[in-house]
């Protein structure tokens, strides 16, 4: 797991590399080569290497010969072990684009489909030591769990039976969260905190696209049709009975058939009705 250290201040330090690095260029001047330049040596490769700076949202993970000695957290300007070895790690948020993917849904039918995941290190020591190339990792892993959710849900639900289920076009709350949920379990392992993951690319594959479109029109159009046929019901029934009511005209079960049969045809036909003046009877 990750421990975090404190480092010294690098200003002091930094002081005393520069005091070091004259006096050996004094000694320099003063032509005692071998001091000097052993002097000089020492404070250039055995001192100044130790000096760090650290950015805000940054990190660096420190490594002696194989051992993990700690995280530096805290940004600033610090002096270390000249011979610890410093891995940078950024703490910041990052923004994986995940490449729309052809994909099944649970019906079976071929999607695109396509993500936005934000995340940030939240253990140095997990991101480092535990995966190889955390990044590629976020998004190998992320990709795999767009391919398992696709297959949870259905693209659309064009069924009756399943109108209320949700699925991947009308439900994303639920499905975004989901998203989450299945890609935070892949990256503990690593040490990243999902921040959020959203579906940002949703269609069809184009080989059914087409069939598809027609689909969800013709269910459309009978759904339209199953309201004017329930409105017109229910005019026809109050016409009756209005009719019935206020004595206007006293019609047997014939008559009544056919008013209702001219009625259903008027209100529920897609154009616009023809009239026939009857100049006869009633019967003719």
């Amino acid at each position: 797991m990750e421990k975090i250290v404190k480092p010294t201040s690098g200003w002091a330090m930094l002081v005393l590399c520069f005091l070091i690095l004259g006096v050996g260029i004094a000694l320099l001047a003063l032509k005692l080569i071998p001091l000097g330049i052993a002097l000089i040596t020492i404070d250039l490769l055995f001192i100044a290497p130790g000096f760090i700076a650290i950015e805000p949202n940054n990190s660096r993970v420190l490594n002696l010969f194989g051992t993990y000695i700690g995280t530096i957290r805290e940004s600033g300007f610090f002096y270390t072990n000249p011979f610890y070895t410093k891995k940078k790690v950024s703490m910041r948020a990052v923004t994986l684009d995940v490449p729309t993917l052809k994909v099944n849904d649970k019906q079976g039918n071929p999607i695109m489909i396509g993500a936005v995941v934000m995340y940030r290190v939240k253990d140095t020591f997990q991101a480092t030591f535990d995966v190889e190339n955390y990044p590629e990792f976020v998004k190998i892993q992320s990709e795999a769990a767009i391919r398992k959710l696709a297959g949870m849900y259905n693209y659309d639900n064009l069924d009756d039976e399943h109108h209320d289920a949700p699925s991947l076009r009308t439900s994303s709350d639920e499905v975004n969260h989901q998203l989450a949920h299945e890609i935070m379990e892949r990256l503990q392992i690593a040490g990243i905190q999902v921040i959020e993951a959203r579906i940002n690319n949703l269609a069809y594959s184009t080989e059914i696209a087409g069939a598809m479109l027609q689909r969800q029109q013709a269910t459309a159009i009978v759904a339209a049709r199953s309201k004017i046929v329930e409105g017109a019901v229910g005019m026809v029934e109050m016409a009756l009975e209005q009719l019935s009511r206020k004595n206007i005209v006293d019609l047997d079960e014939e008559k009544k058939a056919a008013m209702v049969s001219n009625l259903l045809v008027v209100l529920c036909g897609d154009r616009n009705a023809q009239p026939i003046v009857n100049t006869g009877t009633l019967h003719n």
